[in-house]
């Protein structure tokens, strides 16, 4: 039986001791050390294996990732600081400035005066709507960045509650549509401000909700203590996970 070597180029049937095909020269080891350097690393739900690569997104650092306890009594610090801080914030009135009082709240205002101009060319009620959104927004974007690109889900863990402070910030804002007596951007308030200038009131009235002020208030509130409530819950499972169990 005659042994044969096909041509990867024009498939004519050369030689079994060709070195070259005899129809359109080409040279056989060339081709094969190009097909060679072009094969890509195979691509798995880990990542590239090849490169030593771990893409997967878990909600809790991995036992194996070991930082030392010097690292799970600080991060559990932080997290008793942020609960004992979250209480204190969700215990404030709404009626008195609720969260806003917090030096965070001028963390997250350029934030929020972003989202306005962010949303500015939705129209007239999206575009007020945008602070709310920017606050919101900013948080959100920290947490997957963590999550996903860094795969760190404590910290990740931190943003979530950050996001449920942003909540608690903007119910008594919320809750101030129809009283107009929290201060604004500028030192002013809302019952000497134009009409448009708090954001709930020209939303809500623009809506036909502005009698629904308080209950929308509150549900911010209600949603922002679960956030900070599941955030200290993921947190803590991440340390336990990554450094005790």
């Amino acid at each position: 039986m005659i042994t044969r070597k096909t041509c990867p180029k024009c498939e004519f049937e050369n030689p079994a001791s060709a070195q070259e095909c005899l129809r359109c020269g080409v040279i056989f080891a060339k081709i094969a050390s190009a097909s060679n350097t072009s094969q890509k690393p195979v691509k798995t739900n880990g990542g590239h294996q090849a490169y030593g690569e771990d893409t997967r997104v878990t909600f809790y650092e991995p036992e194996g990732a070991f930082e030392g306890k010097v690292y799970a009594v600080v991060k559990g610090v932080l997290l008793l600081l942020l609960a004992v801080w979250g209480l204190k914030l969700a215990t404030i009135p709404l009626v008195d400035g609720g969260a806003g009082n917090s030096f965070l709240h001028n963390v997250n205002l350029p934030f929020h005066e972003a989202g306005h101009l962010l949303f500015r060319p939705f129209g007239p009620v999206i575009h007020s709507l945008g602070g709310t959104l920017g606050q919101l927004l900013m948080p959100l974007v920290c947490l997957l960045v963590l999550l996903v690109k860094q795969r760190d889900p404590f910290g990740a863990s931190v943003c979530l509650w950050w996001i449920g402070e942003n909540c608690l910030d903007i119910a008594p804002y919320v809750d101030d549509a129809r009283r107009l007596t929290l201060p604004l951007l500028g030192g002013n308030v809302g019952h000497s401000s134009p009409y448009g200038f708090h954001d709930w009131q020209f939303i809500l009235t623009e809506t036909g909700l502005l009698d629904k002020d308080h209950l929308i208030a509150g549900s911010f509130k209600t949603l922002g203590i679960l956030l900070m409530v599941a955030a200290i819950a993921w947190g803590s499972h991440s340390i336990y996970k990554k450094h005790i169990e």
